[in-house]
């Protein structure tokens, strides 16, 4: 386990808060670093001391050293790159979505295949303390039976850049299906999703995509579950809030409705008023190397002024970045398919451009390809 893998971080605004993790970790070597913009490239790698610097993608490819990429770009870059990076012999971890067509999500599977490398999205949220939390109450058994699984992802994305404004909410959906495909592995069949309300003309026409709140029902393949998701991005009241529930015979898990309330742990068979108690969630940093575990609870923008918005808004993503990047190296050194894998991203990420697809479409079940296949 003394093997490192040469880390290159593509896209440094979210990007950055990885790299003294990569830096602590014992089987990486944060290598090399990618920006366009060469003064924002520059001041990052004099930060952090790193020599090898990129503001070309297709030069940093060219580097032999470079055994994986980690890309966190743009959305609408995200699966040309990751395409690239493969046939230029290098693993992926990406940030979320893998794509944004079926047919680029099946494009990557197909080149994980053919060219024997891994791929990762890096989902913060099934590495989340609380999606943690949920896993080994389920895997002790004080869940009993899983009845149902719930999630929802909302925020207010008004003032955001780029390809944000208008954007289709289940286009963005893998936060909440994340988890409810994860936490028992399980692989959507299909989905149905309704649209709801409407938001104003300017940003509706933009992606021609009326919907203030997309909300699905997921089959779940080979088995008797399925669940919900619900998303909203424009015009619709809400506190930022991705939660994620389970409801078993024995116990059930519900998020708090407040950010920085407790969760709720219901037991059935108790007297009624006794049903439910609020629980602190523990964190799982002793899960990971001890070089690395104080960055379940700080990352590097706590000594920044300029904290990136989608970290503060995702409440520090429940302590997940060393636990994805735990997760990727430890693929890679021991051989294996990281979780989530190819097949199982590309699940997720289509189940959210189905949906809305479904939406548009008044609701009709949308069947979903078999990745692994």
């Amino acid at each position: 386990m003394s093997k490192k893998i040469n880390i290159a971080i593509v896209g440094l605004g979210f990007g950055a808060e990885f790299i003294p993790i990569y830096q602590r970790h014992p089987n990486a070597n944060m290598y090399a670093i990618c920006q366009r913009n060469v003064e924002k490239l520059n001041a990052i790698g004099d930060a952090f001391n790193i020599d090898v610097r990129y503001s070309n993608y297709d030069e940093l490819l060219k580097d032999p050293n470079i055994d994986a990429v980690h890309i966190n770009s743009p959305i609408p870059n995200h699966a040309e790159q990751t395409l690239k990076a493969l046939r230029a012999g290098k693993h992926v971890a990406c940030t979320v979505p893998m794509a944004t067509s079926v047919e680029d999500c099946m494009e990557i599977v197909k080149t994980c295949k053919e060219t024997g490398k891994k791929y990762m999205m890096m989902e913060t949220v099934v590495y989340a303390r609380e999606f943690l939390f949920v896993k080994e109450l389920y895997e002790k058994g004080e869940l009993g039976k899983v009845q149902f699984l719930k999630a929802s992802h909302q925020q207010d994305m008004d003032g955001w850049p780029d390809y944000w404004p208008g954007l289709p909410p289940m286009h963005y959906a893998t936060h909440c299906v994340g988890p409810v495909a994860g936490l028992l592995r399980l692989e959507a069949e299909y989905v149905s999703c309704f649209g709801s309300g409407t938001i104003r003309e300017e940003l509706a026409k933009i992606h021609n995509s009326p919907f203030a709140v997309e909300s699905a029902h997921i089959k779940f393949k080979d088995s008797d579950l399925s669940a919900y998701v619900y998303r909203s991005l424009f015009d619709v009241a809400r506190q930022y809030r991705e939660s994620f529930e389970v409801y078993g015979s024995k116990k059930s898990f519900e998020w708090p409705l407040i950010e920085g309330e407790e969760a709720v742990i219901h037991t059935a068979k108790k007297e009624e008023h006794e049903i439910p108690e609020r629980v602190a969630t523990p964190d799982y940093a002793h899960l990971l190397p001890e070089e690395i575990q104080a960055f379940t609870t700080r990352g590097v923008y706590d000594v920044e002024e300029n904290t990136h918005l989608s970290f503060t808004q995702g409440a520090g993503h429940g302590g997940s970045h060393p636990h994805l990047a735990h997760e990727f190296l430890t693929a890679l050194v021991e051989d294996r398919d990281p979780f989530p894998n190819a097949a199982q991203s590309a699940n997720w990420t289509s189940v959210g451009i189905l949906a809305h697809e479904s939406a548009m479409q008044g609701g009709k079940i949308m069947y979903l390809p078999d990745f692994n296949a």
